[in-house]
């Protein structure tokens, strides 16, 4: 291969190293929308700046060059020199719709995180995620301790989860159990599918009090309500023993190599003894390409900025699993929606 052509594979986007470092802006912008509800104000047809600096409580001329910038984006439209009025893709800034994308935007650029990103290089130094002067605590822990903010990252993730529970409970036969703990359950999103794919099956949803506000609903929902005991208790803590297998919904990945293995290791002695850990989790390819570098390399470090935690391929998780007692069985492979990093059910038998 030429030199030339090792240059091209080596730039994988038109982008000049400079635009792509200026990505922090339209971020913020949009971030700033979101946060004073501008798609909202516009949602009931064009309006003018000035009215708009009033509902929003900002300042006119400031606001006018929010939106002129937003136009740029194409999530608003300036109609003369001063109406504007929002397009078809700024919907997705609207809160409360269907196609909403404003509570992830406002949670991917929250305060903490982005201040967690602003030490990035430092955490590259040290291998630990960033922690807030003061706190010590990491942009993941002070987002929990907000209620607000935490009901939105559970909202988000069972909305994620939404998008592969079904398959997981297709692709992984749960019929063998009897009896299941989802640890970490949340909203119940993934063990209500599991239930509904297997009506013998009997489960108990386990997580802390503030996550199971809507469990029932959701269990109740699906009808699977009167098989799904829902306990409450500390994520740090085991749940009841006995089950036949722990399902642990992208729980692994929030943690690195030290504190999965501990975590792992509780739930083992839990297990009944021909009892399953079953991981769902993404597994990371050993040799990322561009393409698959959004998904799992840029996901991947986000995790050791955000909370410490870690994307694995699938020898990183048998070494895992090993030493926390277990042995590597079957990754059953899960239908995904086009555009979603592959997941995995990651079966996990106790080492004899």
């Amino acid at each position: 291969m030429s030199a030339d052509a090792g240059a091209a594979e080596a730039a994988p986007t038109e982008q000049s190293l400079s635009q792509i470092a200026l990505g922090f802006v339209p971020a913020r912008i949009l971030y700033s929308a979101a946060e004073l509800g501008i798609a909202d104000a516009l949602a009931n047809g064009p309006r003018d700046y000035e009215s708009l600096a009033k509902e929003t409580g900002t300042d006119p001329g400031a606001l006018r060059r929010l939106l002129r910038a937003l136009a740029g984006l194409g999530v608003v439209r300036q109609l003369d020199t001063d109406r504007f009025s929002l397009t078809e893709f700024g919907g997705r800034l609207r809160s409360g719709t269907p196609d909403s994308e404003r509570d992830d935007i406002m949670l991917s650029t929250a305060p903490e995180l982005w201040a967690a990103w602003g030490e990035l290089t430092a955490v590259v130094r040290s291998g630990e995620p960033a922690r807030a002067p003061g706190t010590g605590r990491t942009a993941y822990e002070a987002m929990q301790e907000q209620p607000e903010v935490s009901a939105k990252l559970r909202a988000g993730m069972a909305q994620a989860s939404a998008l592969f529970a079904t398959g997981v409970a297709e692709a992984y036969d749960f019929s063998r159990f009897r009896t299941v703990v989802d640890y970490g359950g949340d909203e119940g999103t993934l063990i209500a599918a599991v239930l509904t794919a297997a009506p013998d099956l009997r489960a108990v949803l386990y997580d802390r009090p503030e996550a199971l506000e809507r469990s029932t609903a959701t269990l109740s929902a699906a009808g699977v309500a009167d098989r799904c005991e829902v306990v409450e208790g500390d994520l740090t803590s085991p749940p009841p023993s006995g089950a036949d297998a722990c399902v642990l919904n992208n729980i692994v990945r929030d943690r690195g190599d030290e504190k999965a293995t501990e975590l792992l290791r509780s739930l083992r002695a839990g297990l009944a003894p021909t009892g399953r850990i079953l991981l769902v989790e993404t597994l990371m390819p050993p040799v990322l390409t561009p393409d698959e570098s959004a998904a799992y390399g840029l996901t991947d470090l986000n995790n050791l900025v955000f909370a410490g935690g870690r994307e694995r391929t699938r020898d990183e998780y048998a070494a895992l699993l090993a030493a926390a007692g277990f042995t590597l069985g079957a990754t059953v492979r899960v239908p995904v929606p086009t555009g979603m990093p592959d997941y995995h059910v990651i079966e996990a038998a106790p080492t004899s």
